[in-house]
């Protein structure tokens, strides 16, 4: 009976062990502040200019953008992804966020 527990126990913390190690090597990945969101979607939006130049929204993702980018110059970073990420659909792009 003894033998039967202490390969029980032995199992147990096999599993455990692995476990432990695979929790340990998934990064961590520290998410993005509100700044750096706004950094990064206003640049995808300059990228989406530039590809998507004859779309028929430019003007209005545009002023979009500048209207972002004033809200997260005033800490209003939250407003500001907000009308960066609508920009973005304007011109037909999937705002890409790594935060998530």
């Amino acid at each position: 009976m003894q033998r039967f527990w202490i390969s029980v126990t032995g199992a147990l913390l096999s599993i455990s062990l692995i476990t432990a190690a695979a929790g340990a090597s998934s990064p961590k990945v520290a998410p993005l502040t509100r700044t750096e969101r706004c950094t990064n979607l206003s640049r995808q939006v300059d990228e989406a200019l530039e590809t998507h130049a004859a779309a028929t929204q430019v003007t209005a993702a545009k002023a979009l953008q500048r209207k972002g980018n004033r809200f997260c110059a005033n800490k209003k970073q939250a407003q500001g992804i907000r009308m960066l990420a609508n920009a973005l659909k304007l011109l037909g792009v999937t705002p890409i966020d790594p935060a998530q």
